[in-house]
């Protein structure tokens, strides 16, 4: 079963055993139960920066949420993730739905592909070189924060790869389609690197 719950069980359960261990923002989060154990959650939430939300719908930001947080314990069967996912976002009003897949912990997306987001490349894949970012010295601390609050050291960025999709009836879908500014590419054609690579869309 897949319902909604409490945003605060939300944000506990996956600074537990997400492997980022870091509370996100929440607008929407779902847990998967079986037996009324909690094997699952789902967060949903504003991303970090106001930018990307304008980059991907220019028009209306705030139309873009992201689903920022995956968990689903390791006893439950094979493609549980995508089972998960597609059901909660069929609870979700009609919105435009990011996601990224971190590359430097070995992810490319798969549960995403196999539920139809659409590909969109990675991030900064128009820049020449990796972008910097500041290792906080108190690994509590963000990494875009770090240099206010003291930093250790400079890393290069992994990029993350890009997807999107939109939910609401068909209506809706169609209608946000028409409004997202992502690219919506062939990720068998352009395959995600796992170091920063430069490529001109």
């Amino acid at each position: 079963m897949v319902q909604p719950i409490p945003s605060k069980v939300a944000r506990d359960i996956v600074e537990a055993e997400h492997y980022l261990h870091r509370k996100p923002p929440v607008s929407f989060c779902f847990g998967l139960l079986q037996d009324d154990a909690l094997m699952g959650v789902v967060t949903f939430g504003t991303p970090p920066s106001r930018h990307l939300q304008k980059g991907v719908c220019p028009s209306d930001p705030s139309l873009v949420t992201e689903l920022n947080r995956l968990w689903v314990d390791d006893e439950m069967p094979k493609n549980s993730e995508s089972w998960f996912v597609s059901r909660a976002l069929k609870q979700l009003p009609p919105r435009i739905v990011v996601s990224y897949a971190d590359t430097s912990y070995g992810h490319k997306g798969y549960v995403y592909r196999s539920l139809n987001f659409k590909y969109a490349g990675w991030t900064d894949m128009d820049r020449k070189t990796p972008r910097p970012d500041y290792v906080p010295v108190d690994p509590n601390i963000h990494s875009r924060d770090a240099y206010r609050n003291g930093w250790d050291h400079i890393e290069y960025r992994k990029p993350k790869v890009k997807y999107w999709t939109t939910t609401g009836d068909r209506r809706d879908r169609r209608y946000l389609q028409s409004l997202c500014q992502w690219h919506d590419l062939s990720w068998k054609e352009l395959p995600p690197p796992s170091e920063h690579k430069q490529h001109k869309l």
